[in-house]
């Protein structure tokens, strides 16, 4: 069967320039044509008219992915679509990133943050693996939290991620988790999650990065991370509302795709009520860090 379905579209595909260029000449009024002793006249092309077949060609360029489908019918192309996908689509794959691992130097304490993720799966179906944290030297962890994801992509650039999050510092917490994750327009990276605690806390937290090439190894990333909160939450010094804000950029250079150092800077902001809290330990509320750090991925 499958000979034969190749065989009828290898003859339909050799046929189809010899019938539409056919059928176009017919049309041709060819009482102007006067072939000259060494050359041909040019051809008069003002009663050349487009003939129907022709119209029914799609554009392949604006067609999408099932443009063939105009021409061979959805249902012959339907079994050679699964087929494309089951022998060349459906990869099991391992990526793992560390995103930010560095070194932030500040006033009165030095400190640490490291920010990796990975997942293993195929193009629909993914398992991901999330852990921040951060802290100062000399000191106890100030945050640390490990997630585990069932990811399902929903947009050819975005999958929807739920599962639980853990907390290892402070007071010891289990979240459930549901986000998303993927490329915005204009090739913003985004990273969007609400967080339910085992004790009812509602909270969330939105990052966005954008990477500028500046040149073929050189980027610049200006990044953004918002923390909200739907209560107090005073064991963690989180007030309602916004809690705090963070913007840095950061300067990488690519020794190679997979491992580039880089240097940056971020400044944070606490709001409202985690300011308040911020002040009652003794701590600044905005601080600025100057970071050194790597970025790699395999």
């Amino acid at each position: 069967m499958r000979v034969i379905f190749v065989a009828t579209l290898a003859a339909s595909i050799a046929a189809t320039p010899v019938l539409a260029q056919h059928e176009s000449h017919s049309t041709m009024d060819h009482s102007q044509i006067a072939p000259a002793k060494d050359q041909a006249a040019p051809m008069d092309h003002s009663g050349h008219q487009p003939t129907a077949r022709r119209t029914t060609v799609p554009n392949m360029e604006t067609g999408g992915i099932n443009a063939a489908d105009a021409i061979w019918g959805a249902d012959a192309m339907r079994a050679p679509r699964e087929a494309l996908y089951n022998e060349h689509g459906d990869m099991q794959l391992f990526w793992f990133q560390g995103d930010r691992l560095e070194y932030r130097a500040r006033e009165n304490s030095d400190g640490y943050l490291w920010d990796v993720q990975g997942y293993y799966g195929g193009d629909r179906d993914k398992l991901w693996f999330k852990s921040e944290g951060e802290g100062a030297f000399g000191e106890t962890i100030e945050q640390a939290e490990v997630q585990a994801l069932y990811s399902r992509a929903i947009a050819p650039f975005f999958d929807l991620q739920a599962g639980i999050r853990h907390d290892f510092s402070g007071s010891d917490r289990t979240h459930a988790v549901i986000g998303i994750q993927g490329l915005a327009p204009y090739m913003f990276e985004i990273d969007a999650a609400a967080f339910l605690s085992d004790n009812g806390d509602l909270t969330a937290r939105i990052e966005a990065e954008y990477d500028q090439r500046i040149s073929d190894r050189l980027i610049l990333q200006p990044r953004a991370e918002i923390n909200l909160s739907a209560q107090n939450i005073p064991q963690l010094g989180i007030g309602s509302g916004v809690n705090n804000v963070e913007l840095g950029l950061r300067l990488r250079y690519e020794i190679k795709r997979e491992f580039a150092p880089y240097i940056g800077i971020e400044q944070e902001w606490k709001f409202d009520g985690s300011k308040d809290f911020s002040r009652l330990a003794g701590e600044d509320p905005s601080i600025t860090n100057y970071v050194v750090g790597v970025r790699f991925w395999f």
